[in-house]
C-alpha cells in the first residue's frame, strides 16, 4: 500500500467528518492517537472535547442551543490499564465495559451496528491501542451499512500487531461531503507520522477544513515508561 499525506488526504477533503489516526511516532519511542470532529449543523459544531479523568468528553459548547444530545455527547476516549480506547460514539462505553469482562475488541463490538441518523447511517469507527514496555499495537474498526441499506450491516475488523516507527492508520467516516453523506470504503489509509506532538497536532489542525473542523484530541505514549503528553483544540476556544 503507498504511503499518502495525512497532510494532504485532509486538505483535499472539506467533510471527512469524524476521523482516527492511530500510529507509531517517527522515532519509535511514542504510540500515537489522534481523533477529530467536525460539523456542518448548529447541533454537530455546538461542542468542545474536555479532560475527563484519562480519557475525555464531548460537551456542548452552548447548552442553550444542544437541540440533539443523542449522537453527540459521549466519551470518544477512554483507558483501562494499558489500553486506550478511541471511537466516534458511545461504542467507546461497549468497548470499556466488554474489555473488563474478558472480550476481545471485536467481540464487544458485535453488539453495535452503524448509528441510527438515516439516510446517512453514520459508521461507527473505532480503535484501541495497547501499550507495554517497548511494545505497541493496535486495532480499527468499522461498523457500516451496506450502501446506505439499514437491514444490511458490514463489519470489518484490522490488526496491526507490530507497527512500523513513522506509520500510522486514517479511517475517517465519510468519503467527502454530499446528500446522504457516502461512508467510508476500503481498509484504513496508510500515513506518515512525523514530528513531535506539537507539530502533529498542529498538522492535523490546520489541514482540516477551517468551516468545518470542531475539536482535536492527540495523544502521544512513551512506549519506555507509559507516560503520556496530551493536546486538545477547539474552534470555539481559538
Amino acid at each position: 500500500m503507498k504511503m499518502l499525506s495525512l497532510e494532504d488526504e485532509l486538505k483535499s477533503n472539506s467533510y471527512p467528518g469524524r476521523g482516527i489516526v492511530l500510529g507509531r511516532s517517527d522515532n519509535g519511542e511514542h504510540a500515537v492517537i489522534a481523533y477529530f470532529i467536525m460539523g456542518r449543523s448548529e447541533n454537530s459544531r455546538n461542542r468542545v472535547f474536555e479532560t475527563d479523568g484519562s480519557g475525555i468528553r464531548t460537551r456542548a459548547f452552548d447548552e442553550a442551543k444542544c437541540s440533539d444530545p443523542s449522537l453527540i455527547i459521549y466519551a470518544p476516549v477512554r483507558v483501562l490499564q494499558n489500553d486506550t480506547i478511541v471511537t466516534n460514539g458511545d461504542q467507546t462505553d461497549t468497548i470499556y465495559d466488554g474489555l473488563k469482562e474478558g472480550k476481545s475488541f471485536a467481540e464487544s463490538l458485535k453488539k453495535r451496528t452503524f448509528e441510527p441518523d438515516a439516510p446517512n447511517y453514520t459508521p461507527r469507527i473505532s480503535g484501541l491501542v495497547h501499550t507495554e514496555k517497548d511494545y505497541m499495537r493496535y486495532e480499527m474498526s468499522i461498523l457500516k451499512s451496506n450502501n446506505g441499506n439499514p437491514d444490511s450491516p458490514l463489519r470489518y475488523h484490522f490488526e496491526y500487531p507490530q507497527p512500523v516507527a513513522g506509520e500510522g492508520r486514517f479511517i475517517h467516516t465519510y468519503q467527502g461531503d454530499g446528500s446522504p453523506l457516502p461512508s467510508f470504503e476500503g481498509e484504513p489509509k496508510l500515513v506518515g507520522i512525523e514530528g513531535s506532538i506539537d507539530i502533529f497536532t498542529q498538522l492535523v489542525w490546520e489541514s482540516l477544513n477551517s468551516e468545518n473542523k470542531v475539536s482535536l484530541f492527540v495523544r502521544y505514549i512513551d512506549l519506555k515508561n507509559g507516560s503520556s503528553e496530551t493536546r486538545i483544540m477547539n474552534c470555539h476556544e481559538e
